[in-house]
């Protein structure tokens, strides 16, 4: 396999498939040793179900420690650590992999408990948690899915689960496109598996799947994330982060380059998964929000959308870290304590913004 390869398979059995297709692309071989240190990284943004759209197939991941087992290889763990407001041990028992865990006997670490380390990281200083440095090969497993802010998240973003919650919000503020870039630099993925089933081609938590029923391989997390605009009907440069990277050498965002080979199963047609985002721009003053909160604010307004209650919101809802310290009529989220009227929490709930929303609309409508 090389790094201007992507290969797909395509069924229904994720599992076995998953097995077959690492077979094919080698990735036993490139593993340094059967002693080696083995970290598994899925996409567990939230607790929801893999067939919402927004984490990584239990099956995936079973596949792949068969296979690992398979060829001898025993130190495996699972690694991951949910967005900032929601806990990775409840998503490691929602999304099934407390019991993918005691099943094959593979430890999990939760990295919002981790302690983190300083990292040069192509000239930014990143905090990263100190179990990367322990491991000798890791395998990327993220989901292809949209996203509220980024448009797009695959393999370069998915790093953002070994990084510290402080840190998550850190890159928040200084824009997340530059930070994310940098990430890749100091921690770098050795093989990518994508989960390519059924991602929300609209939001990162899921919620409105989009069936595709495929597994990919891959190397070069840059060509893949270029890839995954082109499945999203993106454009590379509509995804900053995908440019940044390259141009601090973590791959090769160079689509004519790509070489797809489809080893089973009969692939669908490479048409732009529809995205569906809500335009929300004129009813939110955003300002270095957290994925998590601004990511439930878009399902409550998309509710009072269809109920025909947004058009009549008297004022802009801020939300962000950049509304700190700030006041106002009308806000979403702790950042936003000091506003007249504020929906506590860090994120408050989808259903807890729709019903204050919907209060404030009624009792203060244009």
């Amino acid at each position: 396999m090389e790094r201007n390869e992507i290969w797909r398979s395509y069924g229904t059995d994720f599992k076995n498939m998953t097995i077959r297709l690492l077979e094919k692309t080698g990735l036993a071989e490139r593993i340094p040793g059967q002693q080696a240190k083995i970290a598994i990284k899925p996409n567990l943004v939230t607790p929801a179900p893999a067939d919402f759209g927004g984490t990584t197939h239990t099956e995936v991941v079973a596949g792949i420690i068969e296979y690992l087992r398979g060829h001898g290889f025993r130190d495996i763990v699972i690694a991951e650590g949910s967005w900032v407001g929601d806990k990775t041990e409840e998503a490691f028992e929602y999304c099934g992999y407390r019991t993918l865990s005691e099943n094959y006997g593979v430890p999990l670490i939760d990295t919002q408990k981790e302690k983190s380390v300083p990292a040069d990281c192509a000239g930014m200083k990143l905090s990263i948690c100190r179990c990367v440095q322990e491991w000798d090969f890791l395998i990327n497993v993220p989901v292809l899915k949209g996203h509220c802010q980024t448009h797009m998240t695959c393999a370069l973003k998915n790093m953002k689960g070994l990084i510290p919650n402080s840190e998550k919000r850190r890159f928040h503020t200084i824009g997340l496109h530059k930070p994310i870039a940098h990430l890749n630099t100091g921690i770098r993925p050795d093989f990518i598996v994508i989960d390519h089933i059924c991602g929300d081609p609209s939001f990162e938590e899921g919620g409105n799947p989009l069936v595709r029923n495929c597994v990919m391989a891959a190397l070069d997390p840059v060509l893949t994330d270029a890839y995954a605009c082109s499945l999203l009907g993106l454009e590379t440069d509509e995804v900053p982060y995908v440019r940044m990277a390259e141009r601090l050498g973590v791959g090769s965002a160079d689509l004519s380059s790509l070489r797809l080979i489809t080893c089973e199963g009969d692939p669908a047609e490479d048409v732009p998964m529809t995205q569906s985002l809500l335009d929300v721009s004129y009813a939110v003053d955003e300002s270095d929000s957290c994925s998590a909160c601004y990511g439930t604010l878009i399902p409550a307004l998309e509710r009072l959308k269809e109920e025909g209650l947004l058009e009549r919101l008297p004022c802009p809802i801020a939300i962000g870290q950049g509304h700190r310290g700030k006041s106002g009529p009308l806000g979403v989220g702790n950042c936003t304590r000091g506003y007249d009227f504020s929906i506590p929490g860090c994120p408050p709930g989808e259903e807890k913004i729709y019903e204050m929303l919907k209060t404030y609309i009624e009792d203060n409508a244009l």
